[in-house]
């Protein structure tokens, strides 16, 4: 980690200034926050705040009513939980509960990364909610900015004695990773915890941070249920008598592109080795440290651990990783993934406890007249004796759950219509971003618009006599791959209002990139286009056949396996 001149810092990215001013993430983030006249940050602290975990952003239903009245745009702030492994207590729950019924919009949103987004805070309200937040032995610190994001975990209630080992792991991770700054305990908890004679330091970062955001997941085989190819680096654990002995390591992955830029592409991860389980933080630090040293910081788009290995290959990284470890990898070890969703209902776990996995609608929590989930929710924690886990699809497991409470927790199930009830498998398959009306880069709608789509797809599947067959489908309101939409064997990248790009023929398993297959499309041309693809899927698959790898063999899109090849 070196200085940088300021002739240097000037030919960077203007976020690597904000960055190399903030004094270690502190701006005048303060101040902002004192200011009555606005319901903003500062134009620099709107950039800082992501590293404490909060997305200044605004109605965009309003925005040209307000302005018509002349008026500011409808500010508002996103809070996202740091949970390592997507795991909280029904004491946890309960506060996020009650703070989105206080300080939010009422709902709870679950992210395809096993966390908790709080969406809809004004700005005099941050503090209050920040402070609650941590009162309930949680946190935003890192959850967004150009650091280490929330560690993944499969929550693999099957072999929970083997998931307990591993989650540990990927709580080590996340905390090791953490960024050292009292930035956040001194603007949002009032916590004077720098002495004038000490200054921060950032022994993993450096004070500039990465050059982009940076994503690790731990994978439990066979589920990769948590897209471990997708993040810049993961850890699949290699078990041995049902223990943990170590894990492979993976580098390199990415999803997010622009539209009309070939420069920018989704990448899946190589696999580059095996390290012993003791090894694994010392690897997170040493493959980030090298993303902080060579990563693109002039170019943002081009600013990924994915460019970073694509402009230098594979074995240089291996190289470069072995010698900063003073030790070498090990050749990866045999494993196989079967599957990537989620166990909806209920599964037997080990030490006579239960896990029930829910289905949860794009992620969103919230009351309806039809189905009052968030009171349900409520309830159950109330009663819950375990824990509740968020999976890596938007969906929510019940955890734990001693053979005493499982009736409880069944009565409970039933009187709030919370069972998953007669859902397709497409849609039990189905993951959507928040996009539109509060998502900055949305270019279409996602979230609210998918559950519509899904009822017409859901329609052609049940005639076709596929409804009980899993099929991955995904929607993004833009290209930057929020609900991981260029790994579904059927993709929805937004382009336009009512306007989307089709993509087939991506792996049942997270191993395969899709495909464009139309452009610009709006719904009734996607309909058009998809059912008889779906008819002849189930007409002429052969069997155990996924729908991803039909559209390639019957000659619908190309295989993609490599970034490079994405926009061929």
């Amino acid at each position: 980690m070196t200085d940088i001149t300021p002739e240097q810092l000037a030919k960077q990215a203007d976020v690597e200034r904000i960055k190399d001013k903030s004094n270690y993430l502190r701006g005048t983030l303060s101040k902002s926050l004192q200011d009555p006249l606005t319901g903003a940050l500062a134009e620099d602290d709107t950039q800082l705040c992501k590293y404490h975990g909060l997305y200044q952003q605004d109605d965009r239903d309003l925005r040209d009513e307000r302005r018509r009245q002349k008026l500011e745009p409808r500010y508002q702030f996103m809070a996202r939980i740091r949970m390592p492994g997507g795991i909280c207590t029904p004491t946890q729950w309960l506060e996020v509960d009650r703070i989105a019924n206080t300080w939010c919009n009422n709902s709870i949103r679950l992210t395809s990364r096993q966390t908790v987004q709080l969406h809809g805070i004004v700005k005099r309200n941050l503090k209050k909610t920040i402070a609650e937040i941590n009162a309930a032995l949680l946190d935003t610190i890192a959850a967004c900015g150009d650091v280490n994001r929330n560690v993944m975990c499969n929550p693999n209630p099957q072999q929970s004695r083997l998931h307990a080992e591993v989650y540990e792991y990927a709580r080590r991770i996340s905390e090791h990773l953490t960024p050292r700054t009292t930035a956040y305990h001194e603007i949002w908890l009032d916590e004077e915890l720098l002495s004038s004679s000490r200054q921060d330091e950032e022994p993993i970062y450096g004070k500039r941070y990465l050059p982009r955001k940076f994503k690790i997941a731990v994978a439990i085989p066979p589920s990769n249920d948590v897209d471990i190819f997708a993040n810049d680096l993961g850890f699949i654990a290699i078990a041995e008598a049902d223990h943990l002995s170590g894990f492979n390591v993976s580098a390199g992955g990415g999803l997010s592109m622009t539209h009309g830029e070939p420069d920018t592409y989704p990448r899946l991860a190589d696999v580059i080795g095996y390290c012993p389980k003791n090894k694994a933080l010392q690897v997170a630090e040493e493959i980030v440290t090298i993303q902080r040293d060579f990563g693109d910081r002039s170019h943002r788009k081009h600013a990924r651990f994915k460019y970073t290995i694509e402009d230098r290959g594979i074995d240089w990284l291996k190289f470069e990783l072995n010698q900063r470890l003073g030790w070498s990898l090990e050749p990866p070890r045999p494993f196989v993934f079967e599957h990537s969703g989620d166990r909806y209902g209920w599964v037997e776990g080990a030490n006579d406890t239960w896990h029930y996995t829910l289905f949860i609608r794009n992620g969103r929590i919230f009351d309806t007249e039809i189905q009052p989930m968030m009171t349900g929710l409520r309830e159950i924690a109330k009663v819950h004796d375990g824990d509740f886990r968020l999976t890596a699809n938007q969906n929510l497991m019940i955890g734990q759950v001693s053979s005493k409470r499982k009736p409880v927790i069944d009565e409970l199930l039933e009187k709030y219509q919370l069972s998953c009830g007669d859902q397709t498998g497409l849609r039990l398959n189905s993951m959507a971003c928040v996009a539109l009306p509060t998502c900055g880069l949305a270019m279409a709608e996602s979230e609210r618009y998918f559950p519509s789509l899904l009822e017409k797809l859901d329609k052609i599947v049940k005639q076709a006599g596929l409804a009980d067959d899993p099929i991955l489908i995904r929607m993004t309101g833009c290209p930057n791959g929020c609900a991981r939409s260029v790994l579904g064997e059927i993709g929805f990248i937004g382009k336009a209002p009512g306007k989307y790009n089709l993509y087939l023929g991506a792996g049942f398993y997270g191993q395969r990139l899709n495909k464009l297959y139309r452009e610009n499309i709006n719904e009734e041309q996607i309909l058009a286009e998809l059912t008889p693809i779906l008819q002849r899927y189930a007409r002429e698959r052969e069997p155990g056949q996924r729908f991803g790898d039909f559209v390639i063999k019957a000659g619908y899109v190309r295989e993609v396996l490599t970034g490079r090849d994405f926009h061929l």
